[in-house]
């Protein structure tokens, strides 16, 4: 049976990069999936600034499980051509971080239309994307999502089957459960040959987001069938959401009071730590 690497956004923990990575040591998680660093998103970084995170990191001792990257967080209607060289700065941060993985969505449709009318126009520029980052070395990882092409499993199928493999799946069971959609065993089931690894993210159908184990995403469920599963080890990345989004939940546009209230954004960090540990204690 396989195991599972803990990673995190550790920028749910602090703003700072040298906090962050400070607060991953004193949580004893050794990887981190980078999104905002360096007062900036991921996707700013020069050249330079990059080799000075890998620095950081290399201090501290913290490996790099997978770029946090925004691509594909578009409207098609957008600048596509800049959206374009946005991806090889980001590829080109992935390589001077070693990583192979790049988290990426499948793009929103224009204001008043509807993105599951738009398949062809998304494959267009996702090829473009895989086709880049080909050139690059490194593997698109798609996230679902909440109102991009692959918001529901069978549509995040459609992507993987196109791409024969050269796009990956980023399996949020969390952001499923927001879509009214069952995490397991059907969605699971479905994509779990495309899994490159997973956000650990628990919700309420209700539209609350809640700490692991205390919602109805399966997080238990799904990664004891995946260790089974897989033929190597892989990354679980906690992408917690606690801080953000508690009180009056945002995220999915619904009134519901989150029974789950923080501080600050160090003490929701903690509770998404400790909750997620104590499901396989």
């Amino acid at each position: 049976m396989r195991q599972f690497k803990l990673s995190a956004f550790a920028d749910e923990y602090a703003d700072s990069f040298e906090e962050q990575l400070q607060g991953l040591g004193r949580f004893g998680i050794g990887s981190i999936e980078v999104r905002y660093l360096l007062g900036k998103n991921v996707s700013l970084l020069e050249k330079e600034e990059a080799k000075e995170a890998k620095r950081l990191l290399e201090r501290y001792g913290v490996g790099v499980s997978a770029i946090g990257s925004p691509l594909g967080k578009i409207g098609l209607d957008g600048d596509i051509e800049a959206h374009l060289t946005v991806a090889r700065r980001v590829f080109e941060t992935a390589r001077i971080l070693e990583t192979p993985f790049v988290r990426m969505f499948s793009f929103y449709a224009p204001k008043g239309e509807s993105i599951t009318d738009k398949r062809e126009e998304v494959l267009r520029v996702l090829e473009r994307l895989v086709t880049l980052a080909r050139e690059y070395g490194v593997v698109l990882c798609h996230e679902n999502e909440a109102a991009i092409y692959g918001d529901v499993p069978l549509r995040c199928k459609e992507l993987m089957r196109h791409f024969h493999g050269e796009m990956k799946c980023v399996f949020d069971m969390g952001n499923f459960v927001l879509e009214g959609v069952e995490p397991y065993p059907d969605a699971y089931t479905l994509l779990q040959e495309d899994i490159a690894y997973f956000h650990i993210k628990d919700a309420l159908f209700a539209g609350a987001v809640v700490p692991a184990g205390k919602g109805e995403a399966s997080i238990k469920e799904i990664l004891s069938a995946h260790r089974a599963y897989a033929k190597e080890d892989f990354f679980v990345s906690l992408e917690p959401h606690l801080q953000t989004f508690s009180g009056l939940n945002a995220l999915v546009g619904r009134r519901f009071r989150n029974p789950y209230q923080y501080t600050d954004k160090q003490a929701a960090f903690a509770d998404a730590v400790t909750k997620f540990k104590e499901l396989f204690e």
